[in-house]
C-alpha cells in the first residue's frame, strides 16, 4: 500500500471566499469548522433537504469571515452576518427534536423562501446546544454532532469514486457524496476497514459506513436527478439492503488538519 496522503478538505454547506476547496480546516469535536452549523427549516421548524427539494442544489454558499453570501439563479445576491445569538428556534432533523437555534433573520428567510417557493428560514445551531451521535457509535457520552446527518465528519477515498467512475456511463465529482476528507494513494474501498487513523496531528475514529439516500443522484451544478450513481452502487456496494458510500467519522483530537497531511492507520 502506497502511503495515503490528505488529497483535499471540504466543508459542506458553507464553502470558502474562493467557493472551492479548502487547503486547510480545524476538526472540532462536533465536526469541520463551520461545516452544516446552519440549516434551512419549513414553517413547522422541520429541517429541508435536497432528497425532496433538490432545487436547493443550485444555491450556492461562501463565507467571509462572519459574512455569509448566498447566489441562486435568477436570484439576487444576498448578503448576511452570521447571527449567534438572538430569536431562538426549536429545529428538527431526523431524531433530533427541539434542537436549540438561532434564527437567521427575515432577509434571508424570503429570499429562500422565494427561491424554493415555500416559506423557509435559516438556522443556525445554538453555540451552548449539543446534538448527540446515536449511542450505538458514540466513543464518549457527550460526542455531538451539528446539523449533518448523523455524525461529525465523513471520509471517502478518491480511489473509491474512481472505481465508482469506472463503472458509470459518465463520471461524477466527488461533491455528489459530500465527504469532509478526501483521502488519497490507498486501494479502492480501503476505508471500508479503517477503524482508527490519524490525520497529521488529528486522530480520528471511523464508527460507520455511510448509508447513501438519493442526494448522491442529483448534479450540484443543475439539480438534475437521474438514477446514478446509486443504481450502479446497488450492484456491488449493497449491505444489509442499503447502499455504502464512505465512513462515517468521529474526532477523538482537535485541532488544524491540512492538505497533505500523511494519514496512519493505527488500527484496522
Amino acid at each position: 500500500m502506497k502511503n495515503p496522503k490528505l488529497a483535499s478538505i471540504t466543508i459542506y454547506p458553507i464553502k470558502s471566499l474562493r467557493g472551492s476547496d479548502l487547503n486547510s480546516a480545524i476538526v472540532e469535536r462536533k465536526g469541520i469548522e463551520h461545516d452544516r452549523q446552519m440549516m434551512v427549516i419549513d414553517s413547522d421548524g422541520m429541517f429541508l433537504t435536497q432528497r425532496e427539494h433538490a432545487r436547493m442544489a443550485l444555491i450556492k454558499p461562501v463565507l467571509q469571515e462572519n459574512l455569509v453570501i448566498l447566489t441562486a439563479p435568477e436570484m439576487n445576491e444576498i448578503r448576511f452576518e452570521v447571527q449567534k445569538s438572538g430569536r431562538k428556534v426549536m429545529a428538527e432533523i431526523w431524531n433530533s427534536k427541539n434542537v436549540e437555534s438561532v434564527d437567521q433573520g427575515n432577509l434571508v428567510a424570503e429570499w429562500l423562501s422565494d427561491f424554493l417557493k415555500m416559506p423557509a428560514r435559516l438556522v443556525r445551531m445554538a453555540d451552548e446546544f449539543q446534538r448527540k451521535v446515536s449511542p450505538e457509535f458514540a466513543l464518549q457520552p457527550d460526542d455531538h454532532v451539528s446539523f449533518a446527518d448523523g455524525y461529525p465528519i465523513l471520509i471517502i477515498s478518491q480511489e473509491s469514486l474512481d472505481d465508482l467512475n469506472r463503472r458509470l456511463e459518465y463520471p461524477i465529482p466527488m461533491n455528489r457524496f459530500r465527504p469532509n476528507i478526501v483521502v488519497s494513494g490507498v486501494e479502492p474501498f480501503a476505508e471500508d476497514s479503517w477503524k482508527r487513523i490519524r490525520v497529521g496531528l488529528i486522530e480520528m475514529a471511523l464508527v460507520k459506513p455511510c448509508a447513501r439516500c438519493n442526494v448522491p443522484t442529483i448534479d450540484q451544478d443543475t439539480a438534475e436527478s437521474s438514477k446514478e450513481p446509486n443504481q450502479i452502487l446497488a450492484q456491488f456496494r449493497k449491505f444489509n439492503g442499503k447502499v455504502m458510500f464512505g465512513v462515517n467519522v468521529i474526532p477523538i483530537t482537535t485541532g488544524e488538519i491540512k492538505t497533505g497531511d500523511s494519514v496512519q492507520f493505527l488500527s484496522t
